[in-house]
């Protein structure tokens, strides 16, 4: 570990750090809580680096709880990276958003309503997605279909 000292107890701020890791809507929380959970070796703190390198949408959160806990020493399998939906049903997500716009919106609006309606989907794409995100989204919406 670059250095830094592994504590084998909980932090102070635990319960907020425990929050900030199950926040759906914010990949990049997520990611901060393992970067500072990752200091503490400690069972709890493992339970939920486990959790998020197994199940979060976003890979990676998952990459990076995989290399908190192989730095504690856990036997852990590397997170799969071929996902095919971050969501089960997106496209049926991004239909319905469309159709309660007015026929003649922009894209833009589509955008800023996805990220009102389902903040969850809007970001765990956007932290799976990167650069590409646009370009991803703009593609589902000219093709969700009326």
């Amino acid at each position: 570990m670059n250095n830094e000292e592994v504590i084998q107890e909980l932090p102070e701020n635990y319960e907020e750090l425990k929050k900030s890791a199950g926040r759906s809507a914010d990949w990049r929380a997520r990611l901060e809580a393992v970067e500072e959970l990752g200091r503490y070796n400690h069972k709890q703190i493992i339970d939920i680096l486990n959790r998020l390198m197994i199940s979060d949408p976003v890979y990676t959160v998952q990459e990076a709880a995989y290399n908190k806990l192989r730095a504690f020493g856990e036997e852990v399998t590397v997170p799969s990276k071929n996902k095919a939906e971050l969501f089960r049903g997106v496209s049926k997500i991004i239909l319905r958003i469309k159709k309660s716009l007015p026929k003649d919106h922009s894209y833009e609006e589509f955008k800023e309503k996805l990220k009102k309606m389902r903040i969850d989907v809007y970001d765990a794409y956007e932290g799976e997605k990167g650069e590409n995100f646009d370009q991803w989204l703009e593609k589902m919406w000219v093709s969700a279909t009326k």
